[in-house]
């Protein structure tokens, strides 16, 4: 079965006024993502997502013209089953038979950044294909679910010091038993956040998870300086303490605290991920599908993560697609153990898809829909498709 078309639509929707929140990235008034659709000669169609920004926010524009321009030539006309061959087709470019013959890389110069992006969202769309060729779900493609559900955690938690144990106790009254908040340079000081925990710890008493996210906006000495402040409150980890760029200074955060270390939304590929493993930077590894190149590399990071005997926690904020591609990847990793469930405004979660996405009393079930189990509204599809010169 051949590849008959590649597409990429940049998709904005605001965000209704009263589910909008600020952080570090400001306030966030809308949501964009890139929805990439790939057609088959036999009309089939498979869905994927390719992120510009980690967060809610970013243009997508280059992505867009990443997947039509570069991506596509090299698609169509091809066996859409060979998945791992066309991965690396794309990968390595030109000398991509270098790379078939030998069993080891050639890879262009855009190797990271948006050009992973943008195969991220093709290889997500190759495997929801051929879920849908085999009438299986992806878990099932990538060696079946280890568990039947999965507890989720709810991410979210942006409110003041005075507010934040009211926002987390709304959370808890969803049935989740885990939640995220976030801290950093939003607080404008490490007490401030300091102050956040230790109030969201007393609110949410000793049986809740409490997971922390400073999007990477603290210094190496005020993460040291917040890890210190907040030993008491039994975090569960501490995501992306310093910027992604300082591995190494990651690693001297670890070492210097008992706090679990979260990291990888921000990575692409495998070797980014390898490298933070040399370093001994983190305890929990967080890809996120629609980032590091799709569910072939989320999927080769979680035997990483399983081999390092170390927490796999897929990244999923993003889509109702990157969301089912990172649920997907979960249920098939042994070590996986807890899913992200956004609880910020998304309307690309629950608005751009035909299906509901929920999880009851905070978990969430195996897949068991063919692919990723989404169909996309086209209608909204429509609606929000942002012009790319």
């Amino acid at each position: 079965m051949k590849i008959k078309n590649v597409e990429a639509f940049w998709l904005r929707c605001p965000i209704p006024p009263a589910k909008q929140h600020r952080s570090d990235y400001g306030l966030l008034t809308e949501f964009d993502m890139t929805l990439v659709v790939v057609t088959t000669e036999s009309g089939l169609q498979g869905f994927g997502e390719a992120k510009a920004a980690v967060g809610s926010s970013g243009s997508c524009a280059s992505i867009v013209s990443c997947v039509e321009n570069e991506l596509k030539p090299i698609l169509v006309g091809q066996d859409v089953r060979n998945i791992s061959r066309l991965w690396e087709m794309i990968y390595n470019g030109t000398r991509d038979h270098y790379a078939l013959n030998r069993g080891r890389k050639f890879p262009i110069l855009g190797r990271r950044g948006l050009t992973v992006s943008a195969m991220s969202g093709v290889d997500t769309a190759l495997w929801d294909i051929k879920g849908k060729m085999l009438g299986v779900p992806v878990v099932e493609l990538l060696g079946g679910a280890c568990r039947d559900s999965m507890p989720a955690y709810a991410s979210g938690g942006w409110a003041g010091v005075d507010k934040i144990g009211e926002q987390l106790l709304s959370y808890t009254a969803k049935g989740f038993k885990g939640v995220k908040m976030r801290v950093g340079i939003m607080d404008d000081t490490v007490q401030e956040s300091i102050k956040r925990v230790k109030a969201a710890r007393e609110a949410l008493g000793d049986n809740i998870k409490l997971m922390t996210d400073a999007h990477g906006t603290f210094s190496v000495p005020e993460a040291k300086q917040f890890c210190r402040g907040v030993e008491d409150c039994n975090l569960y980890w501490f995501e992306e303490p310093i910027s992604p760029d300082n591995k190494v200074g990651t690693a001297e955060v670890r070492a210097s605290t008992a706090i679990p270390i979260a990291a990888g939304e921000s990575e692409y590929t495998v070797f980014d991920v390898r490298d933070l493993i040399d370093l001994r930077a983190l305890d929990v590894v967080q890809p996120d599908s629609a980032i590091i190149g799709g569910i072939t590399e989320a999927m080769r990071t979680a035997h990483l993560a399983n081999t390092y005997q170390l927490e796999l926690a897929p990244h999923c904020w993003g889509s109702a697609f990157s969301f089912m591609a990172g649920v997907n990847v979960a249920f098939a990793a042994p070590a996986a153990t807890i899913i992200e469930f956004s609880l910020g405004g998304n309307p690309m979660m629950y608005d751009l898809v035909e299906e509901n996405i929920e999880a009851i009393d905070g978990q969430i079930a195996a897949p068991t829909a063919p692919g990723l189990g989404l169909t996309p509204n086209w209608d909204f599809v429509k609606e929000f498709k942002q012009t790319v010169r």
